[in-house]
């Protein structure tokens, strides 16, 4: 691939099948829009323009998709018709044209990259990605000349006569262009079909009458599905977290049961991580060297550090960073809060918009009091400081460098470095008092 590459996403399906509200190609994929899949993919390939048809009436579409422009297709008259829609973005376009769909989020850039370099070969008007099914039923079949190897034609399956509908080589959908003259060909392209629409498949002829040559290139059928139900998403997800865990274990994790991993499509891993079953990775998360992320554990929007310690059953809430050598342990929530360098939160608290300092320990069902109902306030521990177990920082409270918080106590103040500081009521002792209540209950209730 050498000459600049230009890509159309189509956008403006309504997707009546999935029962939504919102636009099917906003409906994600490991955490992402389908639409958001298919234009990464085209900045992978380095395009010099994505612009992205869209239908009315799409407001959320239009921003998920900014900056990128976008044109509107107000009558769905067909796939030539839609791409039409972007007339005016398409004109003075030089080199390829390369035409996706997004409600098709798992073509790789690699088989496009190999879409658009067939196109260039022998300056093909035309380029179409095919796949061979085990039963082609229902799909357009690419009709290929048997000497050249030329593609002559895309038939729809009903249109198909016997010899043809034999054919298993059948269409994507995705297409590449010649740009100098793609907008004369999709212009000469007639609705004259049992749907009254203008199919960008009949491009294809449209370029064979002017004696322009036209190719086929193979793909594999798994990254050819397209979704169009709450079933088919399910299958495009399966399909995208598998390739994601042999990623991540190809990139040097260890993932003691894959299948139970559940990434997002931007998470990052370190080398030698190690994440236990269970574990999901929501949008955002970044992970360093030599982590162990144990099982039932979810983190979103979050940083760990290397040779963190995480879980089991730890949740990193949006804003959590974890330290270099940190422990976060079980039944731990950490919501927008700095743990630093080899701090410890080992059991049962919550720490919400903290810092807990280096080296600091938080004991067992400690809990930042954050929220008064109106507004978030922060609580500051110092670097090798000690929270007892049960105690409660009603924030915004400052805990100095290596100040001890007697277990049990409520916090309100600030706490100085080095200093104890405890609060707990008189104890109050009634001898015989429990026995004594026993006895009168048993009266009242005539339970035994």
């Amino acid at each position: 691939m050498s000459l600049e590459l230009s890509v159309v996403v189509l956008a403006a399906g309504m997707g009546t099948r999935m029962k939504s509200a919102m636009p099917k190609v906003m409906h994600k994929v490991a955490g992402k829009p389908m639409v958001g899949h298919v234009i990464g993919t085209a900045a992978h390939l380095k395009a010099a323009t994505t612009m992205v048809v869209v239908g009315p009436d799409m407001p959320d579409l239009i921003k998920a998709v900014a900056p990128h422009p976008t044109f509107e297709q107000t009558d769905r008259l067909g796939t030539a018709h839609a791409v039409l829609a972007a007339k005016d973005g398409l004109k003075g376009l030089t080199g390829n044209v390369l035409v996706l769909y997004a409600d098709s989020p798992l073509f790789t850039a690699e088989t496009l990259a190999r879409l658009v370099a067939a196109r260039e070969e022998n300056d093909h008007a035309v380029a179409v990605l095919g796949f061979r099914p085990e039963d082609p039923t229902g799909y357009g079949r690419l009709v290929t000349d048997a000497m050249t190897g030329a593609l002559t034609a895309i038939v729809e399956d009903k249109e198909c006569d016997d010899a043809q509908r034999r054919i298993n080589f059948c269409n994507s959908g995705v297409m590449c262009f010649r740009a100098e003259d793609m907008i004369a060909t999709l212009e000469a392209i007639d609705n004259a079909n049992a749907k009254g629409e203008y199919y960008l498949t009949d491009a294809v002829e449209v370029a064979q009458k002017n004696g322009q040559s036209c190719v086929a290139v193979e793909v594999d059928e798994a990254e050819t599905l397209g979704v169009n139900s709450r079933t088919q998403l399910a299958v495009a997800e399966a399909i995208l977290q598998n390739r994601l865990r042999e990623a991540a274990m190809a990139d040097g994790a260890t993932l003691v049961d894959p299948g139970s991993v559940f990434f997002s499509a931007d998470t990052k891993l370190g080398r030698d991580v190690i994440v236990e079953p269970n574990v999901v990775f929501g949008p955002g998360v970044t992970v360093g060297d030599n982590v162990v992320i144990k099982a039932f554990s979810h983190l979103e929007s979050c940083v760990v550090g290397n040779g963190a310690d995480i879980g089991p059953y730890a949740r990193l809430r949006p804003g959590a960073e974890i330290g270099a050598g940190a422990r976060v342990g079980n039944f731990v929530e950490i919501k927008k809060a700095v743990v630093e360098d080899g701090a410890k939160v080992n059991h049962l608290s919550y720490i919400g918009d903290a810092r807990v300092g280096a080296k600091a320990n938080i004991g067992a069902g400690t809990i930042t009091c954050n929220y008064d109902g109106f507004r978030k306030q922060h609580t500051d521990i110092g670097a090798g400081a000690f929270i007892g177990s049960n105690s409660s920082l009603v924030a915004p409270v400052e805990i100095g460098d290596g100040a001890i918080v007697g277990a049990g106590s409520t916090i309100t103040g600030k706490v100085e470095a080095d200093a104890l500081t405890l609060t707990r009521a008189e104890r109050i002792e009634k001898k015989g008092w429990a026995a004594k209540f026993r006895e009168k209950m048993r009266e009242l209730t005539g339970k035994k």
